[in-house]
Parts: C-alpha cells; sequence; structure tokens
C-alpha cells in the first residue's frame, strides 16, 4: 500500500522512472541526492521522505541499476558510484513499515553484496587501465562504494556477517595493487571497529584466510601505507580476540612470525604498532600484559564495591541519627 501525504517530488521521480527508457533511469535516480541533501539531516521530513522513496520501488531501481552494463549508463562509473552512495543513505535510518521482512532479509543482502560486486568490476577496470587520469577517476569510485558499503554497515551491523564471508570480499582484500589493498584493508579495520566480534562468526576457512592475507601483505608488501594499514588491522584482532592471538602464537602457519617482526628497524613509520605486535605475540610479556588488565580490572570493580557500600550506609544513616535521638529522649 502507498504512503499518504507522498512528497510531490517523489512522486514526480518514480512517474518519469516508469515511463523513461531504460538507458536513462540512472541518470533520472540521481535526482534523489539533491532532494535528500536539502532535506535536514536526523528530521521527521527526512524519514518521511526515505520511506516515500521505498514505497515507491526507487531504492529497489537503484540496485537493479548497479547490475547494468556501465559503458551503456550515461557518466559510467561516476553514475554508478553516485548510487550506491544514495541507495546505502536511502537505507540508513529507514523504517519500512509493513515491508520489514523484505528490507531486512532480501533488499540490505542483496544490496551489500552488490556493492562488493561492483567493487569487483571497478578493481578489474582500474588493474587494466592505462591512463593516469582514467585510474584517478576509477580509483575515486571504488573508494565511493567501499564508503558507502562501509556506510551501510554502520547501520546494519546485521550485514558486517554477511560481507566478511563473500567470496567477493576475500577476492578485493587478496589484490596485490597497493591503491586497491590499502582501501579494502582499511575498510575493513573499520568494519571491526563497529563490531569485532563477527569476526569470530564466520567459518573457520574464511577467517584463516583474511589472516594469512593480512599477515602476508604486512611481510611481503614494499609498500610502508599498506604495512602500515596491516600492522594496524593485524593489532585490532588479536587485540579483541584472544581466540586469534593464540592462533598466531602456536599455529604451525605462522611459525617465526615474531622473528620476522624484530628485523624491522626502530624508527619506521610503524614501529611502535610494530612492537605492540612483538609483545602480544611474546608469551612472557602477553602473560604480564594479561595480568596488568586483570589488576585494573580487580581495581576497577574493588571501587564499584567500595562506592556501593558508602552509599548504602550513607543512605542508613538518617534513620541511625533518628534512632540516636531517640534513646536520648
Amino acid at each position: 500500500m502507498k504512503p499518504t501525504g507522498t512528497d510531490p517530488r517523489i512522486l514526480s521521480l518514480a512517474a518519469e522512472v516508469a515511463k523513461s527508457p531504460e538507458q536513462n533511469v540512472p541518470v533520472i535516480l540521481l535526482k534523489l541526492k539533491e532532494i535528500i541533501n536539502n532535506t535536514p539531516l536526523g528530521s521527521s521530513e527526512l524519514k518521511k521522505i526515505k520511506q516515500d522513496i521505498y514505497c515507491y520501488d526507487l531504492i529497489q531501481y537503484c540496485l537493479l541499476v548497479l547490475n547494468q552494463d556501465c559503458s551503456r549508463i550515461q557518466g559510467g562509473w561516476t553514475t554508478i558510484s553516485q548510487l550506491t552512495q544514495i541507495l546505502s543513505h536511502c537505507c540508513v535510518g529507514l523504517e519500512p513499515g509493513e515491508d520489514a521482512e523484505e528490507f531486512y532479509n532480501e533488499l540490505l543482502p542483496s544490496a551489500a553484496e552488490n556493492f562488493l560486486v561492483l567493487g569487483r568490476r571497478l578493481q578489474t577496470c582500474f588493474i587494466n587501465a592505462a591512463k593516469g587520469e582514467e585510474k584517478d577517476e576509477l580509483l575515486h569510485s571504488f573508494q565511493i562504494v567501499t564508503d558507502s558499503l562501509f556506510w551501510l554497515l554502520g547501520d546494519h551491523v546485521q550485514l558486517i556477517q554477511n560481507v566478511l564471508q563473500s567470496d567477493h570480499f576475500l577476492h578485493l582484500l587478496q589484490t596485490d595493487n597497493v591503491q586497491i589493498g590499502s582501501t579494502v584493508m582499511t575498510m575493513l579495520q573499520n568494519i571491526l571497529q563497529i563490531n569485532s566480534g563477527d569476526l569470530l562468526r564466520i567459518e573457520g576457512k574464511t577467517l584463516h584466510s583474511i589472516l594469512d592475507e593480512v599477515v602476508f601483505k604486512l611481510l611481503s608488501t614494499p609498500s610502508p601505507v599498506v604495512r602500515t594499514t596491516a600492522t594496524k588491522l593485524l593489532l585490532l584482532m588479536t587485540e579483541s580476540h584472544q581466540e586469534i592471538l593464540i592462533l598466531l602464537r602456536l599455529s604451525a602457519c605462522y611459525k617465526g612470525l615474531r622473528n620476522l617482526l624484530n628485523k624491522y628497524e626502530p624508527g619506521t613509520e610503524f614501529s611502535q604498532e610494530i612492537g605492540q605486535l612483538i609483545a602480544l605475540l611474546t608469551p612472557k610479556v602477553y602473560q604480564e600484559v594479561e595480568e596488568q588488565k586483570l589488576h585494573q580490572a580487580a581495581c576497577l570493580i574493588q571501587a564499584y564495591w567500595k562506592g556501593f557500600q558508602t552509599r548504602k550506609r550513607l543512605k542508613k544513616l538518617p534513620s541511625a541519627v533518628i534512632t540516636l535521638q531517640r534513646s536520648f529522649r
């Protein structure tokens, strides 16, 4: 059922999409960006506009366009990447109403997967592109797509597990290209900062593949940017999950990792992070760190308990004073 009081701009846009040839639809959908941007952020008006956009299937149209041949679309990758922005912004904060099951179980997972597929297509075009200017435009479009995906995951955290388990995501992570690899690892780092718990919910084989790739990039890439990002990512993974730290310390796959890290010269851009990582991988130092954490936790619990006891005594104080006064009457 269509909503009442629909924004006339949405009605007009939906009618234009319905009667236009397929090749013109992507450019028409770009008009949604202006409508959204001109509406106050967090307002009830914006919430209503998003509902109207969803109810008139304009989000679904955006999703369909992502699968089209880019060469047939006016504006090419620029248009496509902007549509991922529109799609993610429309889905963030959207209350789908009666169609909630379809929205959460079908549309959102499909959107996340399509973003990853689109990322792979852009990755291929970027690697094969010859001209510097063309490469810059493709990389910019790729970064818009990954930013749009991250924006979507920030509001719909249930999609994080889908993304981490996707073969398309792993393929993007395993690239040898410095710019693409750095962008994907930064996105992964940001995703894990939202909810690192999903890392342990994915299949063991997939987790090992992600871990293998991050370690590989840390040890083998000549790029300081990629090494720094890989180090920070590995630190985040090990500090968040003891299981991953134990895996890095005990698994035969990562035997000698600590010795290889020790070869990095001090004073480099990421020597501090490397030092922290080596410390975590060193059994004695790791034990001391864990004991320090336990001591801090014990002190915190003790402080809370003392505070509770003090408040309890203060609450009893008025009645004690009254009892004392009565005893002297």
